[in-house]
């Protein structure tokens, strides 16, 4: 009986890797233009933490210096994510906690580091986000739509992350872009999930109110569904943040720069004290992170 089993076997991974020469033959256009989307979408959120303003964009190009100097740059980037977080959070405890992780961040030396990470989560966002809440929306309103999606959010959720980076090698090579790519794959079904909880639980009175003074569906749903689902959409988005962190170490897998450089180079050389330093780092942007897109009861 095993005997016969193991002589027909089911050709899984034949099947899969046919399917993945042929996605690489037919559709190199596709995954290229994805690529330079994703490359342009990287560089520029990196400018932003690691490239200072250049005294031409204030003067005109006639060389005076720049307003401040380039060793204040990533202060005044710790200032804007301290002022975010007063604006989310308007509390002075989640605004000390915030600055104090970004100082202990500086004087570790690790600041480049978590630039790149933080450049990862943010693109992670971005492209998880435009994506995750409108198909949230589509299959909130489709509830047969949605029993078909969920085993493939389910699969998407418990296929071993390493999974993931074999493809995204296959199709965008090593960098930035395929640890990104992963990334996505891995934390998409967050948002969705969320969005549709939020959008489906939206109470009935609501909706009947609305549509009993004659709201249209676009109406419907920007006036009434989405303020209500605002939170569980917030959480989607937190918990985006956090699972995009949890990649950044497989991610230096693939070429990707950021904290999981050297906790990979620790784990190489077996550096206990760089592991740990490292990891510690992550932890601390962590725990910044959740603080400062916690949703605040009400």
């Amino acid at each position: 009986m095993m005997d016969w089993l193991t002589e027909h076997k089911i050709p899984v991974g034949a099947v899969a890797g046919d399917a993945f020469e042929w996605l690489q033959t037919n559709g190199a256009a596709v995954f290229d233009a994805i690529a330079i989307f994703l490359e342009d979408l990287i560089d520029l959120v990196l400018a932003v933490f690691l490239m200072p303003p250049n005294a031409n964009w204030f003067t005109g190009g006639d060389g005076y210096a720049p307003l401040y100097p380039e060793d204040y740059h990533p202060l005044l980037i710790v200032a804007g994510f301290v002022a975010l977080t007063w604006a989310l959070q308007r509390s002075w405890q989640t605004c000390l906690l915030v600055l104090l992780g970004f100082l202990f961040i500086l004087n570790q030396g690790y600041w480049e580091e978590t630039a790149e990470s933080l450049t990862l989560v943010l693109s992670a966002c971005v492209v998880c986000m435009g994506l995750g809440v409108p198909i949230g929306i589509a299959v909130a309103h489709r509830p047969k739509v949605y029993a078909w999606v969920r085993p493939v959010l389910d699969l998407m959720q418990t296929l071993p992350t390493f999974v993931y980076l074999i493809p995204a090698i296959v199709f965008f090579g090593i960098g930035m872009v395929p640890g990104l790519m992963a990334t996505v794959i891995f934390v998409l079904p967050a948002p969705i999930r969320l969005t549709h909880l939020g959008i489906a639980n939206t109470p009935k009175p609501l909706i009947e109110a609305a549509q009993a003074f004659g709201a249209t569906p676009r109406q419907l749903l920007w006036k009434v569904e989405l303020p209500s689902a605002l939170p569980q959409i917030m959480a989607g988005l937190n918990q985006t943040i956090m699972l995009s962190l949890s990649m950044v170490v497989i991610a230096a897998l693939v070429g990707a720069d950021g904290l999981g450089v050297p906790v990979v180079r620790a784990l190489n050389q077996v550096n206990t004290s760089l592991g740990f330093e490292s990891g510690f780092i992550i932890v601390v942007v962590a725990i910044m992170l959740d603080r400062m897109l916690r949703v605040r009861e009400k």
